[in-house]
């Protein structure tokens, strides 16, 4: 199975008809059979630009097609390393906790609408993200 990380402003188009991107992440949705993985950062990020309907839709949403992976307070070391890494682009936890997510998983891909900070990010293995084309 096919899984892409997913990031906040994915789900926020996703669940937002009022985004300009709303309808290229239903078109990319519908044609995507695999799994989004993202962290309850981004979860809580996601739920603070949305109203309390598509909040609600968004948390029933986790399931087979949606993982979401917890931090563990013992890495929160490894995001701030990654915070300070980029300390010039003012980088949040969300964000750092999906660096955190690509680096235990294996993951590269993703769907963001944050392309500037996923473009610069390297993993420590010396590769970057690749950034899906969604919308």
């Amino acid at each position: 199975m096919k899984r892409l990380i997913a990031d906040a402003g994915f789900f926020v188009a996703i669940t937002r008809r009022s985004d300009p991107r709303h309808p290229g992440a239903v078109a990319f949705s519908g044609k995507f059979s695999g799994q989004l993985v993202t962290t309850s950062a981004v979860v809580v990020e996601t739920c603070h630009f949305l109203t309390p309907g598509a909040r609600i839709n968004l948390l029933n949403s986790v399931g087979p097609r949606l993982a979401v992976i917890e931090v563990p307070v013992a890495s929160y070391p490894d995001l701030a390393a990654t915070i300070g890494k980029y300390g010039d682009r003012e980088v949040d936890f969300a964000d750092a906790s999906l660096v955190w997510l690509a680096e235990r998983s294996g993951l590269r891909q993703i769907l963001t609408v944050d392309v500037s900070d996923f473009s610069t990010f390297h993993l420590s293995s010396g590769k970057r993200f690749e950034l899906i084309d969604w919308s």
